[in-house]
């Protein structure tokens, strides 16, 4: 059975970096549009970044862009989210998500998503 795993999340000062990656099983991901999102206390989950499957192109919300670095590795089955510059409106619950998408696109809806894992918690203090 598919399943995406993260891991990597904790507790950080603000300006510190943190690596945060997802684990993809079950299936070939190579040809997959990989993102993250993420969910703060109280509010909706968001867009974060995407890469496509080549990973020659990566996507970002405006509030992460210049910060935050998406790379994926198609042998090993992993993605990872590199988080510079951290601040205290980045702790969330970091998700890792997944659409099979071999035309490359990034710029995808939440809902085109099919499968996600369980999350992994960020927690920037000020």
């Amino acid at each position: 059975q598919a399943q995406l795993v993260e891991s990597g999340g904790a507790t950080v000062q603000a300006g510190d970096s943190l690596r945060v990656s997802c684990a993809a099983s079950g299936r070939t991901f190579s040809r997959y549009t990989m993102a993250w999102f993420r969910q703060a206390p109280g509010k909706e989950r968001a867009f974060v970044g995407a890469i496509n499957w080549s990973g020659r192109e990566a996507y970002y919300s405006n509030s992460v862009q210049g910060r935050f670095t998406i790379t994926r590795d198609n042998v090993e089955n992993t993605v990872t989210l590199q988080m510079e510059s951290l601040r205290p409106e980045d702790t969330a619950v970091y998700y890792c998500a997944a659409q099979r998408n071999p035309f490359g696109a990034t710029r995808l809806p939440m809902r085109e998503y099919d499968l996600w894992g369980q999350g992994t918690q960020v927690t920037v203090s000020s």
